[in-house]
């Protein structure tokens, strides 16, 4: 069966689109970061700066930068105490704890300044990435993971650092704070807002989808990548206007058409978390290269 574009009233708070315009929204995304974070974290949080689709850089062309999807970052006093990367993710083989483990390594390093010699300094990281399928098969709510010493396991090692990930079908562990929350963030209907918080939470919902940007930022699909290419089109026109015109006709056809499939892929991730039925979407809609829609799968996955 086909994808199904939902409107945006059906929109989820696991769906980047939703997620983005909320944290991206400079009336709510605080108090609405504050509120979630304290209920899955269970602790207070104190005041807070959101920022969306934060880039981070690769260090070198050959290297590659980190999108961070929601980034908060506390403070106490004027000092950075904790910074908190929110991902929420609903495709599967990202292979998430090494992906995680490189997006700790870049956050990290934006926090550490020339000349830092009192490494204490450092916020605390909490990297949360919440999913709708279960990363480690034992139907837990809620995985939370920390550096530890195997030859004294109750030995504290205090670097600041947690992994944590939410499953938002999880049965075990957590709380039923964290389990209504969960369920809320995995559909974002009024009816699954049972608790003083997923109420308060479903009001900054239902008021961005209300926005007219938001309803008109929200294309289809369709369009989306249509834009995108022509985007990408007169980019890669613009690059090799000073070719001969030959060059130019066949270089810009070859790079359209391998940016196109790549967009294609890339935004079908989003909705699709499996390569075959991917790959049968390419042979739909690019024939020719239906020979080899497995490899360009694997080459743009």
């Amino acid at each position: 069966m086909g994808y199904t574009k939902k409107t945006l009233q059906e929109l989820d708070l696991i769906d980047n689109f939703l997620s983005n315009a909320v944290a991206s929204n400079k009336e709510i995304n605080e108090p609405f970061y504050k509120l979630l974070l304290s209920v899955l974290l269970n602790k207070d949080i104190k005041t807070v700066k959101v920022l969306a689709q934060q880039i981070v850089p690769a260090a070198t062309p050959e290297l590659r930068g980190i999108r961070l999807d929601v980034e908060i970052t506390e403070y106490d006093e004027a000092r950075v105490t904790n910074v908190y990367d929110v991902e929420p993710h609903r495709k599967d083989q990202l292979h998430m704890p090494r992906h995680n483990r490189y997006y700790q390594a870049k956050i990290d390093g934006r926090y550490v300044k020339r000349g830092l010699k009192d490494f204490s300094q450092i916020p605390n990281l909490y990297v949360i990435t919440i999913t709708n399928y279960d990363i480690f098969g034992k139907d837990y709510m809620m995985y939370t993971v920390r550096n530890r010493c195997e030859e004294v396991p109750d030995l504290e090692y205090e670097d600041g650092l947690q992994f944590i990930y939410f499953y938002t079908k999880g049965q075990k562990g957590g709380s039923q704070a964290i389990k209504n929350m969960l369920t809320y963030f995995q559909n974002s209907d009024s009816k699954n807002a049972v608790d003083d918080a997923t109420k308060m939470i479903d009001r900054y919902v239902r008021k961005v989808k209300s926005l007219p940007e938001v309803e008109d930022g929200y294309m289809t699909v369709g369009d989306w990548m249509d834009e995108m290419v022509e985007e990408i089109r007169e980019a890669i026109e613009d690059e090799v206007r000073e070719e001969t015109e030959k060059r130019v006709r066949e270089e810009t056809e070859k790079k359209v058409r391998e940016e196109n499939i790549k967009v294609f892929i890339e935004t079908l991730q989003e909705f699709i978390d499996n390569k075959e039925k991917v790959a049968a979407k390419i042979r739909e809609k690019y024939p020719d290269y239906a020979e080899n829609a497995d490899e360009l799968v694997e080459k743009y996955w």
